[in-house]
């Protein structure tokens, strides 16, 4: 690999070769992956734990949406702990702190081209910009994995309780969900462009791990993400750690699907994130301008909340609930 950088400490590269990564190193570098509207880099950060016994590739992305950020703070404190454990560590961990650098830096969700960079992955080489962000991404980084945990959070205008979005069918991505320990694990195949669903494409186990609330840090939560980790990092023996199990099992639903506003208005959702709701249960409220109910909205299934709309303002169209429903 050819460096080139004004900060000794962070490497410039436009090829990410993991044999060039020296054995008990945790490597940190700016990958060049496109070029902006002056001609100048776009750079996507990226840091390399190399063990010096051999093992797995494990890769951890957050911040594919630019508001999501959570995942950032995960990343942190993860390898902040990998630099302290690198001579024990079996294989590679391949973290991304944020995927989606021009989203994040405008403090948006969408690439600068309006689109949804978990919607088109694994891109195109000769499309549109974020088309060509995104192939040049999963062509270089992410093809490199044995295994993926993608971490999200919602976006604007919405909260989530810590979930996980993963295909139960794939035997290893399944068990990676259960060792997260979350509230909530949704059954979903990621048929839908997005990063989880490209990874899986090219054969490499993923999970997405939904970490709360846009556009902060939240804590808890982040810790809670940090101990499903370590217990991956356990079972695939990178590590010598120990699982770490909760107190309350993962509620387990086959499908999930959104509720939606036909009218616009002023919307009060009642339940919280986890509630369980029951089919025909007032799950919303939507009232005029002057505080008339036009309309009151129930839940077609018994189920759970897995995330929820907190935005009042809501035209017609808007979502309400994210309802996951349990396996009959």
């Amino acid at each position: 690999m050819s460096f080139s950088s004004t900060n000794p400490e962070i490497q410039i590269i436009k090829r990410l070769d993991l044999s060039k990564i020296p054995a008990g190193s945790v490597e940190k570098f700016y990958f060049h992956i496109t070029e902006n509207g002056l001609g100048l880099p776009v750079y996507i950060p990226i840091i390399v734990a190399k063990g010096k016994m051999e093992g797995p590739t494990l890769g951890f992305s957050a911040a594919v949406h630019g508001n999501e950020l959570n995942g950032i703070k995960v990343i942190h404190k993860l390898m902040a702990e990998i630099v302290e454990e690198v001579e024990t560590l079996k294989g590679i961990i391949i973290a991304i702190p944020v995927v989606n650098t021009i989203g994040a830096l405008n403090t948006e969700r969408v690439f600068n081209n309006g689109e949804d960079l978990n919607r088109i992955m694994p891109g195109k080489p000769k499309g549109n910009s974020s088309a060509q962000f995104a192939h040049r991404f999963v062509k270089s980084v992410i093809s490199q994995l044995d295994y993926l945990v993608d971490l999200h959070t919602a976006s604007f205008g919405r909260v989530n309780s810590l979930y996980v979005r993963v295909d139960l069918e794939n035997p290893q991505a399944a068990q990676f969900a259960r060792l997260q320990h979350p509230q909530i694990i949704v059954h979903n195949k990621g048929r839908d462009g997005s990063l989880r669903g490209a990874a899986a494409k090219l054969g490499i186990p993923a999970i997405t791990v939904e970490v709360g609330d846009p556009q902060r840090f939240q804590n808890k939560l982040i810790r809670e993400s940090l101990v499903g980790i370590h217990n991956i990092l356990s079972y695939l023996k990178m590590l010598p750690l120990e699982e770490k199990h909760s107190e309350a099992p993962a509620i387990v639903c086959e499908k999930s699907y959104w509720l939606y506003t036909d009218r616009g208005g002023i919307l009060e959702v009642f339940p919280h994130v986890t509630d369980r709701v029951k089919k025909g249960q007032t799950v919303a409220k939507l009232s005029d301008i002057f505080g008339h109910t036009i309309k009151q909205y129930k839940s077609p299934a018994d189920g759970v909340v897995v995330g929820k709309s907190v935005n009042p303002i809501s035209q017609t169209g808007a979502r309400i609930i994210h309802l996951g429903v349990e396996n009959s």
